[in-house]
């Protein structure tokens, strides 16, 4: 209940400051940068999966982790500049010694001339240790999939659209309670730069986790832990159905065109084997025969009669 009570005065304070548009403070940086972050995500992710999976085409949990968190790595490095500029415009609304942005171009102008690469890469480190979220959610959403697949008696491909969000609300519950505290020091790092003629607040990240923890204990840890769950988990689930059922719906319309030719390329291949190896079978067997005729009417030779 106080949880709840919280969330909702939070709401009220902002559609009263700021109306209605204030619930939607940062959406466009955050749309503009969820698109190349699953992009680069679910690219590399599978990429990683197919290498790392054994032989028969299985992939063990410590393999998946692997593959989700090199995926990880690698979605940071590449959109964490778009983030920065996300968490810049959704706080300076609600903050007084902060210099406001105009816009998604005038934050990413300002924060290249005022910090610099830096400014922009602000929060890496926990960004990167972030990466053990999706090492959890990626392979208990795998996990989890393959138990309901289990329990309906189906294949994992075949599951419904019920499930695979009650697997992926499951998944992204699960990572985020564990990996939360990444979450508060990434973005008291990267909201910093932007404080107006003010000192920086913490060194990094160790001095932030320090600070945090000093002075909040365990609860500030997971500051906004239940309003992050509420943004998150509808939007994990919306991503991973939709993202199921696309992929689902290209295997049944678009025809693997590349297996095809690969298969009959083969099927080609082994027609033609066998037909030389049956021309050098038939080959050797007239050569014996040929042999075999000579031996039966060479002429007897004249000693013998």
């Amino acid at each position: 209940m106080l949880i709840g009570s919280v969330i909702i005065t939070s709401l009220q304070g902002i559609v009263k400051k700021d109306g209605f548009r204030g619930m939607y403070r940062g959406l466009s940086p955050t749309i503009i940068a969820l698109l190349p972050n699953w992009a680069v995500y679910f690219s590399v992710y599978g990429k990683l999966k197919d290498v790392l999976q054994s032989s028969d085409g299985k992939l063990s949990v410590g393999a998946n982790m692997v593959a989700a968190a090199g995926a990880g790595a690698a979605t940071s490095i590449a959109t964490n500049p778009l983030w920065v500029v996300k968490t810049r415009l959704m706080t300076q609304g609600i903050r007084t010694d902060v210099v406001p942005y105009k816009s998604i171009i005038s934050a990413f102008s300002r924060i290249c001339h005022e910090e610099g690469l830096r400014g922009l890469y602000s929060g890496i480190l926990p960004s990167l240790a972030g990466i053990s979220h999706v090492a959890i959610q990626f392979p208990a959403y795998e996990k989890i999939k393959q138990y309901m697949a289990n329990i309906d008696n189906t294949s994992v491909d075949n599951l419904s659209p019920g499930s695979v969000a009650i697997a992926s609300s499951i998944a992204k519950v699960l990572a985020s309670v564990l990996t939360y505290p990444h979450e508060v020091i990434r973005a008291k790092l990267q909201e910093q730069g932007q404080m107006r003629n003010a000192e920086t607040k913490y060194s990094g990240v160790v001095d932030c986790v320090k600070k945090v923890f000093r002075s909040e204990g365990i609860p500030g840890m997971y500051r906004g832990c239940a309003t992050n769950l509420l943004r998150t988990t509808p939007s994990a689930v919306i991503t991973f159905t939709t993202y199921e059922m696309m992929l689902r719906f290209f295997r049944q319309v678009v025809p693997p065109e590349t297996n095809k030719s690969y298969n009959h390329n083969r099927e080609e291949e082994t027609k033609s084997l066998v037909s030389r190896q049956g021309a050098e079978e038939e080959e050797s067997l007239r050569e014996s025969q040929t042999q075999s005729n000579k031996i039966n009417t060479s002429p007897i030779p004249l000693g013998s009669k």
